[in-house]
């Protein structure tokens, strides 16, 4: 049951809100940019940390290819379902930008290693990944203005909001440790990288370098320090990588958030 609902959210309900969130959100570039970059910046420092790790001596190449992206990637369920407690409608509007910006670098960035990895063409992954095609096409509309008709409103609204509840219950569903004993040094490295260093990185930015209003600095706060990608297990399945450890990283990933978010956002509280 849950990898059937695993997969409707992956390909159907969560691109929905992904597409909607964005073309109904109005683009203020100057307010926008600072936090747009921000995020990316977060993203790309953890795409360019993981990587990196696939030089370390020993280090699996077939471990390393499916578990990267769980450095870097983060849980948009969580993210948005987090984002609308913080601030809202306008929190979820601004999660929805940090989305919008990183969800195509963070696929490009998970999807490279596992396409090389197992030889797989890196060009049809990623025009078949149901995030990219959403968020690009939500730019589009955006951009165009496209004014969606009622109807399509109120059903995106909809299907959004049981991609969230959904999208939440598949992310426990799907815990397992897995086989993370095959490769722990990588596991501990890449979980730190998720869980210590792009907090840190993200506060003391915040702290020492961009004023971004409370609301928005609560946001990239949040999103610095989300728990991976469930989808990321997903991905590891269709591409062939190690799935069960892949699967054992999310696990261990979602336990540590539930810890580690509200501590990161006292700290910003208690420091800003």
């Amino acid at each position: 049951m849950w990898e059937g609902v695993e997969r409707l959210v992956y390909f159907v309900l969560f691109p929905v809100l992904l597409f909607t969130a964005i073309a109904r959100s109005p683009l203020n570039l100057a307010s926008d940019l600072p936090l747009m970059g921000a995020g990316l910046c977060v993203t790309l420092m953890g795409a360019a940390l993981a990587l990196a790790l696939g030089m370390w001596p020993g280090v699996s190449a077939a471990h390393h290819a499916g578990g990267a992206q769980v450095a870097f990637r983060f849980n948009s369920y969580v993210a948005l379902a987090l984002a609308d407690r913080l601030g809202g409608a306008a929190g979820v509007a601004s999660m929805a930008l940090i989305i919008a910006v990183t969800v195509p670098v963070a696929n490009v960035a998970a999807v490279w290693p596992m396409a090389r990895h197992g030889g797989q063409g890196l060009l049809k992954e990623l025009l078949r990944n149901p995030l990219i095609l959403a968020t690009v096409s939500g730019l589009l509309a955006n951009a165009l203005g496209v004014k969606l008709p009622d109807v399509l409103q109120v059903t995106g609204q909809r299907m959004g909001a049981a991609a969230l509840a959904l999208g939440l219950m598949a992310v426990g569903a799907g815990l397992r440790l897995g086989a993370l004993g095959d490769a722990p040094r990588l596991a501990a490295a890449l979980l730190s990288i998720r869980h210590a260093l792009l907090p840190a990185f993200t506060l003391f930015v915040l702290i020492a370098w961009l004023p971004l209003p409370p609301a928005q600095q609560a946001v990239l706060m949040a999103f610095a320090a989300m728990p991976t990608a469930s989808s990321a297990y997903v991905l590891a399945v269709r591409m062939g990588a190690q799935a069960p450890y892949v699967a054992g990283l999310v696990t261990v990933s979602t336990g540590l958030a539930m810890v580690g978010m509200p501590v990161w956002l006292m700290a910003l509280r208690a420091l800003a």
